[in-house]
């Protein structure tokens, strides 16, 4: 039974819990350009988490530097030279890993995913995207629509 004086607290939302919970997520990011937390979510549930960075067993770009900005490469283009995996790649690697199955889930991710994320999250059953902020990479947009993925911008967690 609650107190007659007791202080009505807001409860987020569950994008609003979901994108707080990416955010954290991005905290573990190795990279030094760019940190971007995902969750994989369905029925409410958290199935994997992921952040960007270098794979297990991998020199993280802490120590050898940014090879991506030693050559003055563009955010949102020649995804390929770069040492570490995106954290929408990190989180399908995780179902794959321990026999998750994400069909029909909902990523929810610090930043819109790239081209190569879109046609792996396509592929994967992903249903929806939800986002905190945008990226440059229009053909991830065109993808998406073309697969019918719902992709939305929704308000930021408490990071931002």
């Amino acid at each position: 039974m609650a107190k007659k004086n007791a202080v009505k607290r807001k409860r987020p939302d569950w994008d609003e819990y979901f994108l707080g919970i990416a955010d954290l997520i991005s905290e573990r990011s190795t990279c030094l350009r760019r940190q971007v937390g995902a969750l994989i979510v369905k029925n409410k549930r958290i199935l994997t988490t992921g952040y960007n960075g270098t794979p297990s067993g991998i020199t993280h770009c802490e120590v050898t530097g940014c090879l991506r900005d030693k050559l003055k490469v563009p955010s949102g283009e020649r995804h390929e030279l770069c040492r570490g995996l995106h954290a929408e790649q990190n989180a399908i690697i995780q179902a794959a890993l321990h026999g998750v199955d994400i069909h029909g889930g909902v990523l929810y991710c610090t930043n819109q995913p790239c081209s190569i994320c879109a046609k792996m999250l396509i592929n994967a059953g992903i249903k929806e995207i939800v986002m905190e902020s945008g990226y440059p990479d229009e053909m991830a947009k065109e993808f998406f629509e073309e697969a019918g993925v719902e992709v939305r911008m929704a308000k930021a967690g408490k990071k931002k």
